[in-house]
């Protein structure tokens, strides 16, 4: 992972409310969770909670699925652990000397 990708993936996640939106996503594993859930969890406005999933697929974070009417967002887990991976492995190492 290149630093100007984790930077990306990690000010998106820098938003109170996609922090929020990716929390809830992320419990509802490979099924996902329908967007209308999560409008009545977090009890933000349609519109809104729309920008902020946008953003959210955007970087990868998540993606979408439509079943009928109904819209899924799901975790890409793949991605949360390469940022995790970039940040132990680029951001933790001590320097000796």
């Amino acid at each position: 992972m290149q630093l100007e990708d984790a930077a990306k993936v990690l000010k998106e996640l820098g938003h109170p409310t996609r922090l929020c939106i990716y929390k809830e996503v992320v419990k509802y594993g490979a099924t996902g969770i329908p967007v209308g859930a999560l409008q009545s969890m977090l009890c933000v406005p349609n519109s809104t909670l729309s920008h902020h999933i946008t953003s959210l697929v955007s970087v990868g974070l998540i993606s979408q699925k439509r079943e009928g009417r109904i819209l899924r967002c799901i975790s890409e887990y793949g991605l949360l652990e390469e940022v995790l991976t970039f940040i132990k492995d680029e951001c933790c190492l001590t320097r000796e000397g």
